[in-house]
């Protein structure tokens, strides 16, 4: 599923703050529950891997070994090893592991380029972890946690189709 046109204008004229603390603290909650995912990585942890959804106004650069992450507006130049494109909602669940990489970049829904290496690292990594955004979210939601679960939860049945949930 696609993010509408009028998301995107709404979000549009955010700072980059106000996405980038949000999406840091995400990166973090991910990675302090699934540390197994930096040791699959192994020297591919340093690369910087930048996340291009098709429907937002921003891109994501993340380099997993230092818990980094930097947001950029759509059509800034950004320094990455590897990008990877698609609509935002398909690239989450690729990152939960709900669908099949190879089929979505072979029917061209996404799109990779830069170090094959590091990409294929990723792919492996995705493919052996066990992540769960709702719940990996709400562990680190604090008295927050239940409201957090039930959001991304409730976003996570909205967005999916029944074969990816």
């Amino acid at each position: 599923m696609d993010l509408s046109p009028a998301v995107f204008r709404l979000l549009a004229p955010l700072p980059l703050a106000a996405v980038e603390g949000p999406a840091r603290w995400a990166l973090r909650a991910v990675l302090d529950r699934h540390p197994a995912l930096l040791d699959r990585l192994g020297a591919h942890g340093e690369k910087r891997f930048a996340f291009l959804p098709d429907d937002l106004p921003f891109s994501f650069v993340v380099t997993p070994a230092r818990r980094g992450l930097s947001v950029k507006r759509r059509g800034i130049a950004r320094r990455a090893d590897v990008e990877i494109s698609g609509p935002f909602f398909l690239l989450l669940a690729l990152l939960e592991g709900r669908i099949d990489g190879d089929a979505v970049f072979f029917s061209r829904q996404i799109t990779v380029a830069g170090d094959t290496e590091a990409i294929v690292a990723l792919r492996n990594a995705m493919d052996d972890s066990t992540l769960d955004l709702p719940t990996d979210l709400a562990a680190h939601a604090g008295p927050f946690a239940p409201l957090v679960r039930h959001g991304a939860s409730a976003i996570r049945r909205r967005v999916l189709t029944p074969e990816t949930r």
